[in-house]
């Protein structure tokens, strides 16, 4: 089954998109604020669990964000329902063909 978003399903993917990056920088930034501030680790341990975290973080960020095209909107929402930034309220924004097959992509 081809994953082809629909038109307007693009739109509003190309609206939501900037909240969802937002959101997950956040998170990031609070991650490596808790793995910088680990009490009882040498500066070194908190460097080392930091770096690993951005190494980490930067492939969900580029599988998820990167290459953003409507031919690769479907594969990337459904990695972002499964990172739980795209939320159940924002799926049903979009068409029943895009959220069956946002839905399978997630459940991979």
């Amino acid at each position: 089954m081809p994953l082809n978003i629909p038109e307007s399903d693009w739109r509003r993917f190309k609206e939501i998109h900037p909240r969802l990056l937002e959101l997950y920088c956040s998170r990031i930034l609070h991650e490596l604020t808790v793995a910088s501030e680990r009490p009882g680790s040498s500066a070194h341990e908190r460097y080392v669990k930091v770096y690993k975290l951005i190494e980490d973080r930067d492939k969900q960020l580029a599988r998820a964000f990167n290459d953003f095209r409507r031919s690769t909107a479907i594969m990337q929402m459904g990695i972002m329902l499964r990172m739980k930034l795209l939320t159940d309220e924002d799926l049903r924004l979009f068409s029943e063909q895009t959220q069956t097959q946002v839905e399978g992509i997630a459940s991979l």
